[in-house]
């Protein structure tokens, strides 16, 4: 995959007067970027950041989004209303949604087979804990995230995803992982979706490396062809600093 997706997650930060400000200083810092751009941003951004980007090469993303179409659920959003509000992507079973809402492999499945059959492109995370990486069983853990999250899709839906692969011992941490951490476990992912959906689906599937990347660290994993991009937290909320990363070209 010659050109990268980088996709920015803001978590809960940033109102939609910051977001719009935000926007605007980062539309003329990646204007000429290669790569592919995402901001995903709080709901309450959706429309002001989908608004302010316009006609550039950024696109807009959500940080979840519920299974139903609609019904009695509290403080949910359904794929519609995101869509509506001109997102085109939305971030699914995020580490911090399964260690403080409770996610699960089942939910996190659904939560992406709603967003491929409504259009979106869920960005699936899979990841370890600092434990079962020392204990051995890191590759079991992220096998059995992916065999859950695509239960019951088809070669055709994998291709209309992105996984984005999240050590999360890395995240929020300033902890990074090697760049054979890293290689090797994208690779092992890669191996896992030509087991389940084929060679085809295995090659052209976009797996992005998360878990506190930044405008120091990123080069070193962006060029390796495994990785086909980042997910980025912290450094997503500096105009300049994502502009950094985003406009990588791997020179």
């Amino acid at each position: 995959m010659k050109n990268k997706l980088i996709a920015g997650n803001w978590k809960m930060n940033k109102t939609a007067a910051e977001a719009a400000e935000f926007v605007g200083e980062l539309i003329p810092l990646v204007k000429n970027a290669v790569n592919k751009i995402v901001l995903c941003v709080p709901f309450t951004a959706l429309n002001t950041v989908a608004e302010a980007a316009e006609g550039t090469n950024i696109a807009v993303g959500a940080q979840n989004v519920h299974w139903e179409n609609s019904g009695a659920f509290t403080g949910e959003i359904s794929v519609e209303m995101v869509r509506e509000c001109g997102a085109q992507y939305v971030i699914v079973g995020h580490s911090e949604r399964r260690q403080f809402f409770n996610e699960t492999d089942d939910n996190v499945n659904r939560r992406a087979k709603a967003a491929v059959d409504g259009g979106l492109t869920p960005v699936i995370c899979v990841g370890e804990s600092l434990a079962e990486r020392s204990d051995g069983c890191a590759e079991a853990v992220v096998e059995k995230q992916l065999k859950k999250a695509y239960k019951d899709f088809t070669a055709e839906d994998t291709g209309k995803t992105v996984i984005a692969y999240e050590p999360v011992w890395a995240i929020g941490t300033g902890r990074i992982a090697t760049v054979n951490d890293a290689e090797n476990m994208i690779k092992y992912i890669r191996k896992a979706v030509c087991e389940l959906f084929g060679k085809k689906a295995a090659k052209e599937i976009c797996i992005l490396y998360g878990g506190s990347m930044n405008e120091h660290n990123a080069a070193p994993l962006l060029v390796l062809p495994e990785i086909n991009g980042g997910l980025i937290g912290g450094a997503s909320l500096n105009a300049a600093a994502f502009a950094r990363i985003a406009c990588y070209s791997g020179k």
